[in-house]
């Protein structure tokens, strides 16, 4: 097994990382003193990174390209990163392609970080709603569920409905929990090693209202910074394409990428086949690329894209935020208060046919 599975050298590390050899560099000191000093640093900040450190100063010794030593840790250190600093280590640019890197892996940290705080909120409360739900459906009803079972007169309807779901549950909560894992286990090795499932659950994903719009600008966001950092870093729109296809981590747009790295072979342009496949590419995206390519200035405008489709996933994570949490605290309250009245209308009941 690849030795980069053992080291932990998380983003916030190496955006430091990168941005500490990038000033250095920039400084005028040569890149084995430099790796040196962010070694007695931060060797010992996470685990293996002392590891990670002797080998990036072993192979510099040995007059090793330092993207060639990044990759050996393809599990830490991906395409783009490695590939930003080839192309800066080969133009002599290296300190400034640094100093992008650090900058674009700040920036996708934080939108990455924007998403996944808007879920938070909302998934909390389904889970207490159905903590609570659950409490007093299995703990608290059943133990007065002989009291209602021996009354004499006909149990309300919901009171009749909890009763069945409690009974179901409780004689068979044994058998979902086997079935509930077993679909969670199948849904994630399905997603891992069937690459034609997660490209189908990535496309419904992109359909569903609000969330696929969600989905897309974020998969623009980062699409059109990496292709514009690459571009503007020497790299060719050929390659550049090839390594965001490669680094996206949705198969829908990995395919699309794929499509547009051999039109470019041909001879075609990158906004060309976005015209033709509106549902994916918004129209203003590709009118904005084909103007950058007629200009000149294709990098430019891909990081302009990229910063607006950025702006665009923040305002869509505040606007489903704002969106779920009322239809949720709906949900809640009609499922507790549903169980709530089911307990507390027979005993109210019982409390009018035993008053004198």
């Amino acid at each position: 097994m690849n030795k980069s599975y053992f080291v932990r050298f998380p983003i916030k590390d190496q955006i430091l990382f990168i941005k500490r050899l990038g000033t250095l560099i920039s400084a005028g000191v040569p890149i084995l003193r430099a790796l040196e000093i962010l070694r007695d640093q931060m060797a010992t900040m996470s685990f293996g990174m002392g590891g990670i450190f002797k080998t990036l100063i072993a192979d510099t010794k040995n007059g090793q390209y330092l993207h060639v030593s990044l990759a050996r840790y393809p599990n830490i250190f991906g395409e783009f990163t490695v590939n930003i600093i080839r192309v800066g280590e080969t133009s002599g640019t290296l300190s400034s392609n640094l100093a992008y890197l650090a900058d674009e892996l700040k920036k996708k940290q934080a939108l990455r970080r924007k998403v996944m705080s808007s879920m938070i909120y909302p998934i909390f409360i389904v889970f207490a709603t159905l903590g609570v739900t659950g409490l007093l459906t299995f703990f608290v009803f059943p133990k007065i569920l002989p009291i209602f079972k021996s009354l004499n007169f006909e149990l309300p309807l919901s009171t009749r409905i909890l009763i069945g779901v409690s009974t179901f549950f409780l004689n068979s909560w044994v058998w979902i929990i086997i079935i509930a894992v077993s679909l969670v286990m199948a849904f994630i090795l399905l997603m891992r090693f069937v690459p034609t499932f997660r490209r189908l659950i990535h496309r419904v994903i992109l359909t569903i209202p609000i969330f696929g719009s969600l989905a897309q600008s974020y998969q623009m966001s980062l699409m059109c910074r990496t292709l514009g950092l690459l571009l503007k870093s020497g790299v060719m729109i050929m390659e550049a394409a090839s390594i965001s296809a490669r680094t996206t981590l949705n198969l829908v747009y990995r395919r699309e990428l794929k499509i547009m790295e051999k039109k470019i072979i041909q001879g075609g342009r990158l906004s060309e086949h976005m015209y033709t496949n509106k549902s994916l590419f918004p129209p203003i995206v590709a009118h904005m690329l084909s103007v950058g390519e007629e200009s000149g200035n294709l990098s430019d405008t891909l990081l302009f894209l990229g910063d607006m489709y950025e702006k665009e996933v923040e305002e869509l994570t505040t606007n489903l935020t704002n969106l779920i949490e009322p239809v949720l605290m709906v949900f809640m309250g009609v499922l507790v208060g549903f169980v709530a009245i089911s307990i507390i209308t027979p005993i109210y009941e019982v409390t009018q046919h035993i008053q004198p």
